[in-house]
Parts: structure tokens; sequence; C-alpha cells
């Protein structure tokens, strides 16, 4: 599998379709896999991933239709396009609506793969059941929630979980750094964050509040993360969070937070995401697909197996995210090969080893 350039991946989660254009006329292909997060956006981006190549006419294609997390959308964007480029038998489409907007048109029956930050609630699976919707649970790489400041800010190079939650807390009214911890600054403190339908908002606030959508309304909230760069870099008393892949994209206008999770100060780092040592901030990010969906068009099947593909892990490292230990993929594409229904992680402690929850697998 062909190494990308990181440069094209950065200007590509910002300017998708220029993206594209450079790995076209590049002829960047990746090697095929076998035959065997305020508001929501709530709008699709209605991008449409890949030419049919050989074999197959346009007109045959399956339509596959994925939508969902704004985070994990880059990453999903990537794969249809490269792997649509050798292999023709589905069109893929990508849109954003947000987590909770995603799973809205999942259970619904509206789309075939929901893209997701967080794992899927009992009440979205309620619903879906409702439905007859049957879906399989595939968790993709992982992701570390990064706190960031602003580059001015010289105080706090790293927090504590109960510093964080002292902000972030429902009803909280701390405004100011010197309300934080003795010893810091006399200075405004201005939040951004996630939006209230986004599963980077729930996993935050879960793993620092101690409950999910549990968060102090009054902060600076959008559920797209360029926003919260732009907010946090022009601010020098901003304190925000995201998604690693966003802080590495940006690491040279806002700095990353070392957080002390029980165990000392931990900066997160390809390394410590993946270790687990970045807790309780790691999560894994998902895609929910429909069987029905995955049975009727099968270049799904193909299309997730190629995001495990030999080599794939330096796509994911190069666009930001975490790839899965070997250990974890082996059990992903058994849990896909058997067609394993139904959710293992709602409710797993945040930082738990992902390989600890697939091997809860019965059967």
């Amino acid at each position: 599998m062909a190494s990308v350039n990181s440069g094209q991946l950065m200007r590509w989660r910002s300017e998708r379709v220029i993206f594209l254009a450079i790995l076209a006329s590049a002829g960047v292909v990746l090697a095929g896999c076998g035959s065997n997060n305020g508001t929501s956006g709530g709008s699709s981006t209605g991008t449409t991933s890949g030419t049919s190549t050989t074999g197959t006419a346009a007109g045959s294609r399956a339509d596959v239709i994925i939508d969902g997390s704004s985070t994990v959308e880059p990453l999903m964007s990537a794969i249809s396009e490269e792997f649509t480029k050798t292999n023709s038998s589905i069109s893929p489409s990508v849109g954003t609506s947000g987590t909770g907007g995603g799973f809205k048109k999942f259970v619904a029956g509206e789309i075939d793969i929901s893209n997701a930050s967080r794992p899927i609630t009992p009440e979205e699976a309620e619903q879906a059941k409702a439905k007859g919707i049957e879906y399989i649970e595939i968790p993709i790489a992982f992701d570390g929630l990064t706190i960031v400041v602003n580059p001015k800010n010289t105080w706090a190079k790293d927090l504590t979980i109960a510093e964080l939650k002292m902000m972030w807390e429902e009803g909280s009214k701390v405004s100011n750094w010197k309300e934080v911890r003795s010893g810091f600054p006399d200075k405004p403190l201005k939040l951004y964050g996630a939006g209230t339908d986004s599963g980077t908002f729930d996993y935050f606030t879960e793993a620092v509040n101690g409950k999910s959508k549990s968060s102090r309304a009054d902060y600076q909230a959008s559920e797209d993360d360029n926003t919260l760069v732009q907010g946090v870099s022009g601010d020098e008393g901003a304190l925000g969070y995201f998604g690693f892949s966003y802080y590495e994209d940006n690491k040279e206008i806002v700095a990353a937070v070392a957080v002390d999770g029980g165990k000392g100060p931990v900066t997160p780092s390809f390394d410590t995401i993946q270790n687990g040592t970045y807790s309780p901030l790691s999560r894994p990010l998902f895609i929910y697909v429909n069987k029905k969906s995955l049975e009727s068009k099968p270049g799904i099947e193909e299309m997730v197996k190629y995001i495990f593909a030999a080599g794939s892990d330096t796509i994911l490292k190069e666009a930001g995210f975490v790839p899965l230990p070997q250990a974890a993929k082996d059990l992903v594409l058994k849990r896909l090969a058997e067609r394993k229904t139904g959710t293992l992680f709602h409710g797993a402690e945040p930082g738990l080893k992902i390989e600890d929850i697939l091997s809860r697998e019965k059967g």
C-alpha cells in the first residue's frame, strides 16, 4: 500500500475537494483487500467518492449512503475514495450530520453506515430494533480527545480531570484562570467545545463530568472542529477540546495540554492513545453497518475490510488517527465475518482496552 503525503492529508481535511484532486493527479492508489458532535450540522456533504474504473458500468453500482460523525468523516471519505479506485461495485457518499444526527438517520433505515465517535445508546438501539434494523458495530481506529489552549498560555501545561470538571460541569461559573488553580494568572477563561449532538460532546462529558451530556451551557459550541481551532488560536485565555487528528493538523497554532487522570500528566500522542495511558480521554471511533445493506451490497464488506488492510496504518496515522492493535483488528474482522450484531461498547468504562471489550463476544 502506497504512502500518502502527510501534507496532502492535512490540506484535504479542510479542503477535501482539492485534496482528492491532488490524489487523482498523483495517481496514489492503495492496495486492495481481496474478495473475501451547540447544534448539529444536520446536513450532508453529499461527497460522492470515486469513479467507476473497470468491469461495472456506473449505472449498475450500488449507492452506499454514509453519514454521522464529523470526526470520522475525513477517514471514511478517504477510505471510500481510495477503495472505489480499484472496486467499481459500490458508489459511496459521505455526509456529516454529527454522531447523533447520523444515528437518527440510521435507525430510520435511511443510511447504510453510520459514522460515530461514541457507541450507540440504549435508546438508539431500541429505535433500531423497533424498525427492524440489525447492525454490526465496527471500531475502526482510536482517537484521543485533546485539550488545547492558546500558544501564549504558558501556565496550563497540564490539568487534572478534577480541574477540567471544575471548568465544564453543569452549573459551573468558573470564568477566570485564577479560579482553576492557585498560581494561575488573573485572566478571563473562555471555553470552546463540541455541539450537543456530537459524539465528542457525549464522550467528553462522560469522561470528565461523570455523566454523558451533563455540561455547562455557556461555552462556544460548534460541530465544526475548524471553528474551535480558530477560536482557541485567537484567544489567549481560551481552552477547548476536539479530536487528536485536528490537533495534529493545527499544532502550530494551538497547544496540547497534558491530562492527569490520576497517574500523573500524560500528553496525547499516537503511542499514549493506543496503549491507553492517555486516560480517560482515549476513545475508539466506530462505523455501524446495517446488516441488510451488508448482505445486499457486497462491496460494503470489502470496503470495511479495506480499513484494516496491510499498510492502512500509514494512511490512518498520516490523517491523524491511531490504528487499532493487531489483536483488536483480528477480533473486529471475526465479528464482521460472523455477522455478530448489537453493541459491546455501550457502558464500557472510558480507557478500557479495546481487546478486552471485543473479547466479551459470545460464541
